[in-house]
């Protein structure tokens, strides 16, 4: 069965964030299919076009160039050729560049279309341990400490999962901050994602710090920062914000009974607690 050529457009297509083993089939065809990729750095998209055969000419799309290069790119969609756009790793446009391509070939009718897969956001939540059922990305803290701190404040009572980018060279001064914002709120570190040295760590600021004095190792590679939420002050303070956050993500899914059980069972909580509580939030 032959493969389906693409309609003009442009195609946000996910890559892998580490293991080339999370490409997908229709990503790989999709960039073998367009006229041109547009990518944050040729250089690194070169190696991956490299290892799945892909031949493709690049031209580069970063933030220092992406609102002149933008312009041209739609005229040669228009003019009916076919962009993929390409960050270095994971999904496009979230803390990387493609932003103002997208938008402005929305405004100007270009069709955009999605080619979905690896994004360190989701995979680190999926395995965080935390209540994701509701959170908030918030790309890179600022690189300056008091910035930093300021803006960790806005989080002090904020009841969802907030998720950040690092890197390596300031992860240690970005968990000072939270030690000092936020002493007492649970981190999950997750690094190094699909990667070899994949790992992910649990525990306060504090106790996350020590980890990293006693292993250098744990300061190297890219990082995604989860902060569990605050909790809420309510008729819900018997209950941990982690229990809550299953029980809100499963009371659509089953009934009021089930949904305690299940998140009695996966978190300790008092079923009875959890029953009284969902009930609570269906009277309001």
């Amino acid at each position: 069965m032959g493969v389906r050529s693409l309609e003009s457009g442009i195609y946000v297509v996910a890559t892998p964030i580490g293991n080339l083993g999370d490409i997908s089939e229709r990503a790989i065809n999709t960039l073998a299919q367009a006229d041109v990729i547009a990518a944050e750095d040729t250089r690194h998209t070169r190696r991956l076009l490299d290892a799945v055969g892909v031949d493709t000419p690049m031209i580069s799309l970063h933030e220092h160039n992406e609102f002149d290069r933008a312009e041209s790119l739609i005229e040669r969609v228009k003019a009916g050729q076919t962009i993929a756009l390409v960050s270095d790793a994971g999904t496009p446009l979230i803390s990387d560049p493609g932003g103002i391509l997208v938008q402005k070939a929305r405004q100007r009718g270009v069709r955009v279309v999605t080619i979905p897969g690896p994004s360190a956001v989701i995979a680190a939540l999926s395995i965080s341990g935390l209540a994701v059922g509701r959170f908030v990305f918030d790309g890179f803290l600022p690189s300056k400490s008091k910035a930093r701190e300021e803006q960790l404040e806005q989080y002090m009572e904020e009841p969802r999962v907030v998720v950040f980018y690092e890197s390596p060279h300031r992860i240690v001064d970005s968990l000072k901050s939270f030690q000092k914002v936020l002493p007492e709120r649970p981190l999950v570190l997750a690094r190094e994602l699909t990667k070899t040295f994949e790992t992910v760590l649990q525990g306060s600021p504090a106790e996350l710090l020590d980890v990293m004095a006693e292993d250098a190792n744990q300061t190297k590679g890219e990082f995604v920062v989860l902060l569990a939420g605050a909790p809420e002050a309510t008729a819900e303070e018997g209950v941990s914000v982690e229990a809550q956050g299953w029980l809100r993500a499963l009371l659509p899914l089953m009934p009021v009974k089930k949904a305690a059980s299940v998140v009695a069972e996966r978190t300790g909580a008092k079923k009875n607690e959890l029953y009284q509580l969902a009930l609570s939030w269906k009277e309001e």
